[in-house]
């Protein structure tokens, strides 16, 4: 295989309500914490849980919906890539930078689906898509578009 792959698949919950702002250019940029967490049981049978903090960002229309959607603890599944910065300091941080986010908690609670998609039955979560009209596949391997 030539080349490389930069891909990163998460399912968490967000810590806060996300935060958006607008660009100088005028691009929606929005920025949420999400977490991870991992669950066993150690050699002498205590159970053990380890979270990892997630920071995420989506651009444009994607941004939009996530800025409008969700909310503390929402559940969502984050697909997208990694990309690293480094502020005036000198301190890095990576970030995902998302291309796809899919709301998986229930309709009518903290992230109902938008209205830019077909309605989702009960079984399916609402999916905020991929940004500027592209199709996406929900976890249930459904396509969904969102011109």
């Amino acid at each position: 295989m030539a080349g490389s792959i930069n891909k990163v698949i998460l399912v968490g919950n967000l810590g806060k309500d996300p935060e958006s702002r607008q660009t100088q250019s005028g691009h929606t940029l929005t920025r949420f914490g999400l977490a991870t967490s991992e669950r066993w049981s150690d050699k002498g049978g205590q159970r053990q849980e380890r979270t990892t903090w997630h920071n995420i960002k989506a651009w444009g229309k994607l941004g939009e919906l996530c800025g409008n959607y969700l909310r503390k603890g929402s559940k969502v599944y984050v697909e997208g890539r990694l990309e690293t910065r480094e502020d005036d300091q000198g301190r890095k941080f990576t970030d995902v930078v998302a291309n796809d986010v899919v709301f998986l908690d229930a309709r009518g609670s903290s992230s109902p689906s938008t209205s830019s998609n077909p309605s989702p039955s009960p079984k399916q979560p609402a999916t905020a898509g991929s940004a500027w009209g592209q199709t996406t596949t929900d976890a249930w391997g459904d396509s969904w578009g969102n011109s």
